[in-house]
This record gives structure tokens, C-alpha cells and sequence, in this order.
């Protein structure tokens, strides 16, 4: 009998572990979930946040450690703070400089890390939601997740800040993915593009080999029409960082069933420019180099052959988490593989070979992945179509919006999405975009699905946006932006019991101001002449590193 009351407690004990209550869950413990999580437990929220792996930060920990500012001015709340903090930490108010906008992943993973603690946020590693069934509902609201290891977690709000959209998508609410054609909102820069300059191969360079098939990287099907839709997705890869400081260097791993042939079209693209250009390539030509702090750079793609592995991912917006773990591990063995071939291989000009291993791996980062950063550069994958969708015009020319939470400011910019071999047998690039914009405002509808489809649920990271538009808001700043609004925005919904579109706008206006948030920006007299005497002295290509401003 004894023993009976027993197992029941113990099942009531393991009932109430695997099925935890909160105010608000959040999932994805990218830049956006810290930003969310932290922004909700500060106004008394009790607050979860869920992470698929086991780290914090996303992208802006996980190798992009040059920020994309864009025009940093507009850049406040919650994402400033983290960038004031993380002055903080390397003390530069020495110099009357307090934000930092470059940094090491290590300083900003442990900033968030104290900001989600002192906030009283729950952080769970290792909880990746329940493929296909990990979302409950009832009517229009999400009741709870339930994650791989079968714990539930209840809740009254629900915010999805995952690159992937994987809540989104289970909980029915509307989203795609690709490109849409110039037709479906009247966007110029929409679809298939007719012509990349940038990050293309400006001379010739074979793309077929002895038997007449396209080389390795390269593929025989050509980019539709101009302007058309397609489901191409811009390329990830990994942002690596790297240091020339030999006591703190790992040379460049290589990775298992490494071939150079695989490299063949980088071999011939590295003739070619010797015999255009007449000299060898610097290392920063083929892959950008940003100095960050204590020797160390954050590296991305550059040029017409780097580190995206273009037109390799289109599977990976609907993937299954299987396919996404394999196509995550090819882009790790793509990306080692182009930095041993640049460091090994005898048909790499000897400068640039030299100048390669002058750099590896860092020993005192990522020090529980290899020295290899935690997070693939899921650029895009899905996005909410919502009621309100963000499109070109809203970044060039409709920059003012009622319902404004935050600005964005960086270029329109989509990485390639296909390489193939052009009607004259050469390799070609398709999909670059990179177009200026103005500072605009970054309305609150951008995070709100559809009124008919869910009521407690918010999106500030794969928000309801074009892909002409996602390209410029994707940055990390604004995923902070619209983090710590979502955080606000999802108080407020709990406070009047009101769905996530029916709060008061205003007041969540007032309170982001309250909270540093910027909605305007003019430039100041001295901000001019700073830019003026900057595009007087910036020096000219080619560079060895990329010093920005």
C-alpha cells in the first residue's frame, strides 16, 4: 500500500517537473530572445527562455562581431545597452568612447549571459521545441511547447525568435519563404536579379571541366527571369573569428574528407585575377577581414568565391531537423575546407598562402565547439506574412509609420543565391543585392500575425517583411530593437488582457522612449563633417583588413 503512495507521488513529482507555467516562453535565445526575455522579466514578468544548443546570442556571439550598424544613431533601448556594456567590459570610456560596436564573442555572450541573470529570466539549453508536435493551441492563442525531452512549458505569451520560425510554423500562422516576384508588391529589387556586380566574377573564369560539366560549387541551371519569384535562399556560412596572435593561433583544421577538387573553381579563379590584375590577391580580397579586440578579426564572406556556400541551402527553411544538421555540417566542412585549400593547397599564389597562415583559429573561443563558432549564419529562412508586410518602399521612400518601435538602417543586402555556368561557359553569381536605404522606422505591426490566426503570439525575428525588406532588417541591431519590444509589447497584452494587436500603441511608444529607444534621426553638423573628413582619408582597395568607421 505504502509503496503504491509512493510511485504516485513520484509520478505527481516527475508531472510537475516536465510541465512548467510562465508568463512568457520564449524560444530562441538569439540576440531577438535575449532581448525579448530580458525586456519581459524586467516589468515582472516570469519569463523562460528556450534555446535549441547551448549558447546565448545567436549571431551577434556567434562570429558577427563586426556589427552591422548601418547609421548607428538610431540604434537604442535594450541593443544599445548591450553594446554600452560590452564598452564596459573592455573599459573604453578611457577614452570617451563608451559604446562598442566590435567586440569578441566570448565578452558578448558573458554581457548577455548577465543580462538575462540580473533580469531573473530561466535560460534552458539543449530544448529544442518537439519536431511537428511541439505546439499547443486552443482557438487563436498558443496554450504551450513541448520540447524533445518532453518537458511542457505553459504559458499566457508566446514569442518566437528563432532564425528558423519553427513556432511560427507549427502554430499555423502564415509565412513563406524565397523571393517574390517584382509583381507581388511592386518592389524593383524583387526577385531574380538581371545584374550583381558585387561579389561577382569581374573577369572570366571557366566553369566547365575537361568533360563538359559544370565544376564542383557550380550548377548547369540558370536563374529564371529577371523579376521573377523563385524559393532560392540567400547563402549562409559561417562568420569565422580568427587571430594572427601566434601564442592564441590554431591552424586551419582540416576537415574530414577534405578534397581540393572541390576547390577547383577557386583554383581557377585565383589564375584568373593574378593574370588581370598582374599581382596576388591579398587574403582580404577573398575573405572580409574585420579587426575586432586583442588581436583577433571577425571574418565573412567577400568577393566571387569565399565563404558562402551559395545555392547549397535552399532545404533548409522547410528541413527537417535531420536535414538541417546536415546541411549545418557541410557548412562546416565547405567553409574549413576553403581556408585549408587557401593555406595548403600549391596553386594558391605563395604570398597569399603566406599571408593565410599568418592567421587561425582562436584557442580562447568556442572552446566547447572546436574553436569553431556555435551558429550557422542563417541569414533567412522563413518569414511571417502577416497583415502588414514591410516592403521596398517602406525602407526608400514610406520611411515614417504610426505604430513606429525602433529604426533600421543598414543597406538592403541579400547575398548571392545562385552560382552557375552562364551561356558562355563561364562561372557567373546571381542574387547579390546590396542598396542603400535612409534611416526608416521599423513599425510594431512588422512582429503581428494575422488577427484571424493567432492573439498571443509575437515575431521580432522572423517578422512579417518581404524579402527585399528582410535583407536590410535582418540585422542584429534590429533584431534587439524589435526584441525589447516584443518583451514590452507582450506586458502590456498581459496587463489589459488584450490581444497582441489590440494594445496600446502609444503606450508602448512611451515606454521604449522611457527605455532609450530612438524613432527619429537627423544628422547633426558635426555628424557631417565626421563623414566628410572619413570619405576624404579612407583609404582604397586593396586593403588588407576592413577598418569601417
Amino acid at each position: 500500500m505504502r509503496t503504491g503512495f509512493v510511485l504516485a507521488a513520484l509520478a505527481l513529482s516527475v508531472c510537475a517537473q516536465a510541465q512548467q507555467s510562465f508568463d512568457v516562453v520564449v524560444y530562441g535565445a538569439t540576440a531577438g530572445g535575449v532581448m525579448t526575455a530580458v525586456a519581459a522579466a524586467r516589468h515582472g514578468l516570469k519569463t523562460v527562455l528556450l534555446e535549441p544548443r547551448r549558447h546565448v546570442g545567436g549571431m551577434a556571439t556567434g562570429g558577427l562581431s563586426r556589427t552591422d550598424t548601418g547609421t548607428r544613431e538610431v540604434i537604442g533601448g535594450l541593443a544599445l545597452e548591450f553594446y554600452y556594456r560590452v564598452g564596459n567590459e573592455y573599459e573604453i570610456r578611457r577614452y570617451k568612447n563608451p559604446v562598442a560596436w566590435f567586440y569578441e564573442p566570448k565578452v558578448g555572450e558573458k554581457v548577455m549571459l548577465d543580462m538575462l541573470s540580473e533580469a531573473g529570466v530561466k535560460l534552458l539549453y539543449n530544448h529544442r521545441l518537439r519536431e511537428k508536435t511541439g505546439v499547443a493551441k486552443q482557438g487563436r492563442r498558443i496554450t504551450a511547447l513541448t520540447t524533445e525531452n518532453g518537458e511542457q512549458f505553459t504559458g499566457r505569451m508566446f514569442v518566437d525568435c528563432s532564425y528558423e520560425g519553427d513556432v511560427m510554423a507549427q502554430a499555423g500562422v502564415s509565412y513563406t519563404f524565397g523571393r517574390e516576384s517584382i509583381a507581388k508588391y511592386g518592389e524593383s529589387l524583387a526577385g531574380v536579379r538581371e545584374r550583381t556586380p558585387y561579389h561577382q566574377f569581374s573577369f572570366d573564369v571557366p566553369g566547365l571541366d575537361a568533360n563538359g560539366k559544370p565544376l564542383p560549387e557550380l550548377t548547369a541551371e540558370p536563374p529564371g527571369m529577371p523579376g521573377e519569384a523563385d524559393k532560392g535562399i540567400q547563402a549562409y556560412n559561417f562568420r569565422i573569428v580568427a587571430t594572427n596572435v601566434a601564442h592564441n593561433r590554431i591552424p586551419w583544421p582540416k576537415p574530414a574528407g577534405y578534397s581540393p577538387a572541390r576547390y577547383e573553381l577557386l583554383a581557377r579563379t585565383l589564375e584568373a585575377f593574378v593574370k588581370a590584375r598582374g599581382r596576388s590577391p591579398v587574403f582580404h580580397e577573398f575573405t572580409l577581414i574585420a579587426p575586432i579586440p586583442n588581436g583577433k578579426a571577425d571574418f565573412n564572406n567577400n568577393g566571387p568565391f569565399s565563404t558562402d556556400w551559395i545555392g547549397k541551402n535552399y532545404e533548409y527553411p522547410e528541413g527537417s531537423y535531420a536535414v538541417r544538421d546536415r546541411l549545418w555540417q557541410q557548412h562546416i566542412d565547405y567553409v574549413q575546407g576553403l581556408y585549408y585549400f587557401l593555406a595548403n593547397d600549391p596553386r594558391v599564389p605563395k604570398p597569399l598562402r603566406q599571408e593565410v597562415n599568418e592567421w587561425g583559429l582562436c584557442k580562447d573561443e568556442y572552446q566547447d565547439t572546436g574553436h569553431w563558432p556555435h551558429q550557422l549564419y542563417v541569414r533567412e529562412a522563413r518569414r511571417m506574412t502577416g497583415e502588414f508586410v514591410v516592403t521596398q518602399k517602406d525602407l526608400q521612400t514610406e520611411l515614417s509609420k504610426p505604430d513606429v518601435i525602433g529604426m533600421g538602417s543598414y543597406n538592403s543586402d541579400s547575398h548571392n543565391i545562385r552560382r552557375f555556368v552562364n551561356a558562355r561557359g563561364m562561372a557567373e553569381n546571381e542574387g547579390d543585392m546590396q542598396v542603400a536605404v535612409k534611416p526608416y522606422q521599423i513599425p510594431y505591426r512588422v512582429m503581428l500575425p494575422k488577427r484571424n490566426e493567432m492573439e498571443n503570439f509575437l515575431n521580432p525575428v522572423t517578422f512579417s517583411a518581404s524579402h527585399v525588406a528582410y535583407s536590410s532588417l535582418r540585422m542584429e541591431p534590429q533584431y534587439m530593437i524589435l526584441g525589447h519590444a516584443a518583451g514590452v509589447s507582450a506586458w502590456l497584452a498581459l496587463r489589459t488582457g488584450k490581444p497582441v494587436q489590440d494594445i496600446d500603441v502609444s503606450e508602448l511608444q512611451r515606454t521604449l522612449s522611457d527605455e532609450a529607444a530612438v524613432f527619429e534621426y537627423v544628422r547633426t553638423p558635426q555628424q557631417e563633417a565626421v563623414r566628410k573628413i572619413h570619405m576624404r582619408f579612407a583609404p582604397k582597395a586593396p586593403l588588407r583588413y576592413n577598418w569601417e568607421y
